[in-house]
């Protein structure tokens, strides 16, 4: 200090290594131990008391790593507590699992609870999907024209009001011209197409995947409407059971996702729109994750299951037995915390 009382520049406060050492070691090295046993092990190995003094255990260490280094402590000190410190933040902010862990965890918890969140958009995707095939049914039974202005001239495959109810009968039940890998690589692409552009399109306040949903219920009521005028409603609806009840689902399961995204910029709440779209992006992104599961098992089906399998009854047990198992899977109780979104 001046004479004049002018202040001299603060100097920083020294700290005795060994005190220091001596003092904060206990929780040094009982945080090393918790972090060991994670790396080791797994979080779940630790009893409830360790899995609450983890995050104080290393909330205390990182007070000391800024001591250390604001007091010049010794480098191999400092660098000890970096590097606990860097352990313990990957064991509680970012535990490394493996990718089929994560994979049975996005099957177990995370795939099932976004489609149990989305169950109000899932009603309406459903409804517009029955809307536009009634709809689209109606339309070509009495102006069969409008079938040509609906369905696609690669998906038809001949499969139109001029067919005779032969040449669609046959068409049922498969045949060895058929080459069935490019027939289902083909419908899947075409499925796959719609589902994506569904959710994407989603973005656009969802006016585009009301229209997407609606034109895939219209497909299906016209075709319904060249085979049952002719009697083979019945065949018919067996062809489309066996792989149109998870193909469907996927593909009401993606509207459903982008009438999420769409409702929450159209109506964001107390939260921005940029951040209500993350949100209901990140649910609708994993619910999207699943419908390239379902529409694999439904290529699958549509294009060997259907062609192999031409007694009708089986097709229409296969089919809801498919219908069975995914509304169990999603919609099953599960307990709350295994239900969690983010």
């Amino acid at each position: 200090m001046r004479a004049s009382g002018a202040f001299v520049e603060a100097q920083p406060v020294l700290v005795n290594a060994s005190r220091f050492r001596k003092v904060h070691a206990v929780d040094w090295d009982r945080l090393d131990e918790l972090v060991t046993v994670c790396e080791k092990r797994s979080v779940g190995a630790l009893s409830d008391d360790d899995l609450l003094a983890l995050p104080l255990l290393y909330r205390s260490t990182l007070s000391s790593l800024s001591v250390a280094r604001e007091t010049s402590l010794d480098r191999a000190l400092t660098a000890y507590l970096e590097q606990l410190c860097t352990r313990a933040y990957f064991q509680i902010y970012g535990v490394p699992t493996s990718a089929p862990r994560q994979l049975a965890r996005f099957l177990a918890r995370s795939w099932p609870a976004a489609v149990q969140s989305l169950w109000r958009e899932t009603l309406v995707s459903l409804l517009l999907t029955i809307a536009g095939a009634v709809v689209g049914y109606l339309l070509v039974v009495q102006n069969p024209s409008w079938f040509y202005g609906i369905i696609p001239d690669g998906l038809a495959g001949g499969r139109d009001p001029t067919a005779s109810a032969a040449m669609l009968k046959s068409t049922l039940y498969g045949g060895k011209e058929q080459p069935l890998a490019i027939f289902a690589t083909f419908l899947f692409t075409h499925n796959a197409q719609i589902a994506i552009f569904a959710f994407a399109l989603g973005f656009a306040f969802a006016v585009p995947t009301v229209l997407l949903i609606l034109y895939n219920g219209l497909m299906l009521g016209a075709m319904m409407a060249v085979f049952a005028p002719k009697g083979l409603g019945f065949e018919f609806a067996g062809w489309l059971t066996i792989h149109g009840t998870t193909e469907m689902f996927a593909i009401i399961l993606s509207g459903a996702a982008g009438f999420r995204i769409g409702t929450a910029i159209a109506f964001p709440g107390r939260e921005s729109r940029g951040e209500s779209a993350v949100r209901a992006g990140k649910t609708g992104a994993t619910v999207m994750a699943g419908t390239v599961v379902m529409l694999s098992v439904a290529g699958m089906l549509e294009g060997i299951g259907r062609q192999t399998v031409t007694n009708d009854l089986a097709r229409y047990a296969i089919g809801l037995a498919m219908l069975t198992g995914w509304l169990l899977y999603f919609y099953l109780p599960r307990r709350r915390d295994a239900l969690a979104v983010q």
